[in-house]
């Protein structure tokens, strides 16, 4: 049996801030799209379930066409179970208003009340597809009464983020796991594909979300395939319509701005032109960075580029050594104190800096 587990996927959400306003509708219809691409794919790789591991959408007020697509979705591909369970920001059940003839049959769902469970075989297998809801109120005993068959293989749906030690908001105890008889934990709430042991029988997996929507969410994303026998294996399936990517650029003071723009283009070589692009500058240089003359530069190789200077003003301190005014005297004396060399060089900048009239950035 194949089974797709997904998670995060945000539907109808906000996307990048500094987008267009027609950029941010397609990202946003694209969000769409990605999860109909996965459905598709499901159905053409004969996939019996599909998990939804927590926020199906991003907020409560979500548009009505969002809604009817995810629905239409479901109702279309009868043969597949589609496995819901709500997340943190799935706040309200968008289903509240709807007919219950009206919800499909497939749709599958989980309470914060208690532990739900749903069971298939396959060649003989049992396999059980068990989830609970968390909220305030069931954190400190979520695990307590999960109570698995040790001959079943056992997958448990959850949203949190996994946590060892003292528990925090939407978290859950990796030591409440063990011991639990999971095979595997289909987990959502962190944002990029992870998955680690549990214990000596079973592993959770983070899915990560299917399209990332902000320079938070750099990286591949996508869903992960399982295929269910007598064990469980999986593979992370690429997904997403577009990357976002966040590059680095360490600026010297030795580099002039054609330096600045050679190192743009190395880091960005090899990236599609229907990626997300994010420069952020780092570094100290005594050149002005030229953001739009940048932006200029780059903005027709991508979807979408976006410029972050953080680079910090270089001041070659020895230049002051013999300089008869208050900076060169201020130098001095502080090579006289007893201070190691990387707080006295803190302090020099700071003081050059006041005394240049600058404001100064703790």
């Amino acid at each position: 049996m194949k089974i797709i587990h997904c998670a995060d996927l945000h539907l109808d959400s906000k996307m990048e801030s500094n987008l267009s306003r027609a950029q941010a509708e397609e990202r946003r219809q694209e969000l769409l799209d990605t999860f109909s691409r996965m459905v598709a794919f499901a159905e053409d790789n004969d996939v019996r379930i599909i998990m939804i591991s927590g926020d199906l959408f991003d907020r409560a007020e979500t548009r009505k066409s969002a809604r009817k697509h995810f629905l239409q979705e479901i109702s279309s591909h009868p043969d597949i179970d589609f496995l819901y369970l709500k997340g943190n920001h799935d706040q309200d059940d968008f289903l509240e208003n709807i007919k219950e003839s009206d919800i499909p049959k497939n749709l599958k769902r989980f309470s914060s009340e208690s532990w739900t469970s749903y069971s298939y075989e396959e060649d003989g297998n049992e396999i059980v597809i068990t989830g609970r809801e968390l909220n305030d109120r069931n954190a400190q005993i979520f695990t307590s009464n999960l109570i698995l068959d040790p001959a079943s293989l056992n997958i448990v749906m959850l949203h949190g983020q996994i946590v060892q030690g003292e528990l925090t908001r939407n978290s859950i105890r990796l030591e409440d796991l063990k011991n639990k008889n999971i095979d595997y934990a289909a987990m959502g709430h962190f944002h990029s594909y992870f998955t680690e042991k549990i214990d000596e029988r079973g592993v959770y997996c983070y899915s990560g979300c299917l399209e990332g929507r902000g320079f938070d969410e750099c990286g591949e994303k996508g869903f992960v395939l399982l295929d269910v026998g007598k064990s469980i294996s999986q593979r992370f399936i690429p997904a997403a319509r577009r990357k976002m990517h966040e590059l680095i650029i360490n600026v010297t003071p030795e580099m002039t701005m054609r330096d600045v723009y050679s190192a743009m283009e190395s880091a960005s070589n090899g990236i599609s032109r229907d990626d997300l692009v994010k420069f952020v500058m780092t570094g100290k240089t005594d050149i002005d960075i030229d953001v739009n003359r940048a932006l200029t530069r780059f903005t027709d190789r991508f979807y979408f580029v976006k410029i972050s200077d953080e680079t910090g003003v270089y001041i070659n301190y020895n230049e002051f050594k013999n300089d008869r005014s208050l900076k060169g005297e201020f130098v001095r004396l502080l090579q006289e104190e007893d201070i190691p060399d990387d707080e006295k060089s803190r302090i020099v900048e700071a003081g050059i800096r006041a005394i240049l009239g600058e404001d100064i950035i703790e």
